[in-house]
């Protein structure tokens, strides 16, 4: 290369750095300006795409953020009242059952649950409510597609024309017809089925008149023909009216309403799977699994399978959907109140982008281009606090970019568990030595402690259990036996609750026959085993030298048992465990779905793992009251019921209750509304941001470095000068020459 084409090109190169220094005030962005400053919510997703937005099937909590903001279903719950609240969704009312008797005479509200043969629903539905746009409705032109259009189809919403209709309660009739339907495997339906007994007929039906559509096709075919449940009536399920949706639920089950606020009961048009039901639409993923169809502020306007998942706003929702006026006491202050009475919902785009390692999404939220960093995961925020807990410089830098970790203890809980079922820590066989081993677990109650334990591992963001029910539910009692265990604590004359002394404890332990941690009549010392559902690491091994120290400080010896989770659980159906840790996460939020897992019909072991009572705890009094109160609606009589409950397993102490975990959501200061829940899982449309300040404040945090830019200046100006200076040199002594 000669020199006056080295030197344009260093020219060329200087210019180039000088562009780059001043391409753009964001120069690192995921996103452009524009994207920024519209009003959407960035936020990732981690591992799969969702592959089960069908309601009828989806049960994950990945898949939540889209089906709830999707569909509707009849009921949900307030989105700040605490305890939690049932309210009208897409229904009008949230009206109570009529019993009826078996001869079908109508019995009291109050009437005893052995007298209800039938608890009848009607529930109104509201009016105008319009499906979302979508190209299921134009049923002239969307029903009979060719073959050569559906094989090139990736989104449904590509199709030019497009529908709509009204939301009618045949549309939730459908629905639960769908729990039948053997293409599609709803998890909810073994439970179901015995509270709606027209279920177990059509099912039969349905699987028949499915085996009929299959005779002749190859059992390779993905695409099905079309499986119109419109053909049968399901027995209980009716419309009697276009917006009344009746339904008759077997006996007395108060719990029922709480069904009909997940999306397993959201309405499916069947103009739906008739369209999904079109050959080649299979084969493109095109069904409800991946493009539903609903009622809800939102609809899915672009998926790319482990990629990006995006949600509009739904053109035709309703306005009268509004933001609540009232909450639980703190929310004013919190800010919560402010958007009292504006429609529904704040955001119009939602995009949901994949981020498979932990790092660049944490990185990524940092900088202000993700608006939260899950936005179905209530436990997101914790990790940010356990390190503002651990490092000075986090704390500072999370506090001076205003990072919002709103915490609340939420329906879920841990606990340490003995199985009834082992003769030296369960029930015993007499009621000398049921005393003895009462007094034992009573013992290992109070020298576990879990206040410590919050301390070490939850970096305090946990609540020591006092019993199996979380605060935030109807009958848990801070003053009562639900909030304070007399077996284990003792309360001061100032209302303070500490935990017994260990001397207690160890009292305790000598009446039990293990003075000092040895048989009284052996003098062996006594071994207890905890059987741990992860394989012994490096990860775990603190955690575990703490149980083992806890045992020790009554002179108890305790063997760990590590294994896989999957041989854990034959241990617990197969009763072979002796102690243990588990949790539970309320499916709704009724004391019922906690105080049942001490149920006695429900012990694991005994039911070959269907029942959620892992301790297999046996009490005939807990399991009576347990029975009524199941049945009871909210009220001073439940309260007691729940009250006399706890006070029952406090006594006998099947469990060391644990704790409950403080769950913590994590969002940037320009997103309003954020409250921590897990059971209001259609918070989106909550959710208000301020694109405005997002801007400012990115550009604020991830301001250019320009030093290595001014740097390359200097070096390409030193490289450019002397050859520019060269270059006139040889000019001028090329002139002199010709001239002379």
């Amino acid at each position: 290369m000669d020199q006056k084409r080295l030197l344009t090109s260093a020219v060329g190169c200087l210019a180039a750095v000088l562009m780059l220094s001043s391409c753009g005030p964001i120069p690192n962005s995921v996103h452009s300006i524009k994207e920024l400053s519209s009003n959407t919510l960035f936020t990732p997703f981690s591992g799969r795409s969702p592959k089960h937005l069908d309601p009828t099937s989806s049960y994950s909590s990945d898949e939540t953020p889209f089906t709830y903001s999707i569909y509707e279903p009849l009921y949900q719950y307030h989105y700040l009242k605490r305890p939690y609240q049932l309210i009208p969704r897409a229904a009008a009312a949230v009206p109570a059952p009529i019993f009826l008797d078996k001869e079908g005479n109508v019995l009291p509200e109050d009437a005893p649950a052995d007298k209800v043969a039938l608890s009848i629903y009607e529930i109104p539905i509201k009016k105008g409510i319009l499906f979302a746009p979508h190209p299921a409705f134009a049923k002239d032109v969307n029903h009979h597609l060719s073959e050569e259009v559906t094989k090139n189809l990736r989104n449904p919403l590509d199709l030019p024309n497009k529908g709509t209709r009204e939301l009618v309660a045949e549309d939730y009739v459908y629905a639960i017809k769908r729990l039948t339907n053997p293409r599609i495997i709803s998890p909810i339906y073994g439970t179901i089925v015995s509270h709606l007994p027209g279920l177990e007929k059509l099912a039969a039906q349905v699987r028949e008149y499915d085996k009929q559509l299959r005779a002749n096709l190859p059992a390779s075919q993905r695409d099905l023909p079309f499986l119109d449940l419109r053909k049968f009536e399901l027995e209980g399920v009716s419309a009697p009216e276009s917006h009344l949706l009746r339904i008759e639920v077997k006996g007395k089950y108060p719990q029922f309403p709480n069904w009909l606020a997940m999306t397993f009961f959201a309405p499916i048009p069947w103009e739906a799977e008739a369209f999904y039901a079109q050959r080649g639409m299979a084969k493109n993923n095109l069904s409800l699994n991946y493009w539903p169809v609903g009622t809800g502020p939102y609809q899915l306007v672009e998926s790319i399978e482990n990629r990006r998942h995006v949600m509009q706003r739904n053109p035709l929702f309703r306005k009268t959907e509004l933001y609540p006026c009232e909450g639980e006491p703190g929310d004013k202050e919190k800010g919560y109140l402010e958007d009292c009475g504006k429609p529904l919902p704040f955001i119009d785009r939602i995009e949901i982008s994949a981020e498979k390692e932990s790092v660049p999404l944490r990185t990524k939220f940092l900088q202000g281009y993700y608006d939260s960093p899950q936005i179905e995961r209530l436990d997101n925020g914790q990790g940010f606090l356990i390190g503002m807990a651990d490092s000075k410089e986090k704390e500072e830098e999370y506090k001076n970019k205003k990072l919002q970790f709103p915490k609340v203890i939420e329906a879920h809980n841990t606990y340490f568990g003995f199985n009834w079922l082992d003769p030296v820590i369960g029930e015993g066989a007499t009621p000398e030595q049921k005393e003895k081993n009462r007094k034992l677990r009573q013992a290992i109650a109070i020298a576990m402690d879990w206040e410590e334990y919050i301390q070490i591992f939850e970096k305090g963001l946990a609540t020591p259990a006092h019993g199996p029910l979380p605060p935030g539910l109807f009958g848990h009692n801070p003053e009562g036996s639900a909030g304070f265990n007399p077996y284990v604590y003792n309360k001061l004359e100032d209302g303070t609750v500490i935990r017994k002394s260990l001397e207690e404890a160890k009292t305790l332990l000598v009446e039990a026959g293990y003075p000092d941690g040895r048989n009284l009549k052996t003098g062996k010392p006594l071994v207890l085993s905890l059987d741990f559902q992860a394989a012994a690491s490096p990860g775990t091994k603190a955690v575990l030298d703490w149980y083992q120290k806890q045992f020790a400080k009554l002179g108890i010896q305790l063997d760990i048992r590590a294994t896989d989770y999957n041989r854990f659980q034959d241990k617990v159906i197969n009763g072979s465990h002796q102690l243990f840790l588990w949790g539970w996460l309320a499916d709704y939020p009724d004391a019922e779905n906690f105080l049942f897992l001490l149920y006695g019909p429900n012990a694991k072991s005994k039911t070959g793992g269907s029942g959620e009572n892992a301790s297999n705890y046996q009490n005939a009094e807990y399991d009576r009251i347990f029975e009524k109160m199941r049945y009871m609606s909210d009220g001073p009589e439940k309260a007691k019921a729940i009250e006399q409950l706890i006070a029952i397993a406090q006594k006998d102490a099947p469990w060391t209750f644990g704790y409950f975990p403080t769950s913590a959501a994590a969002f940037h200061q320009w997103v309003y509304n954020g409250k921590p829940t897990q059971i209001v899982r259609n918070h989106i449309q909550y959710l208000r941001i301020n694109p405005k300040l997002r801007i400012e404040k990115i550009k604020e945090w991830n301001k250019p470095i320009y030093w290595p830019l001014f740097g390359i200046v200097v070096l390409l100006s030193l490289i450019i000068v002397p050859m520019y200076l060269l270059h006139k040199k040889r000019e001028a002594m090329t002139a002199r020459k010709e001239k002379a």
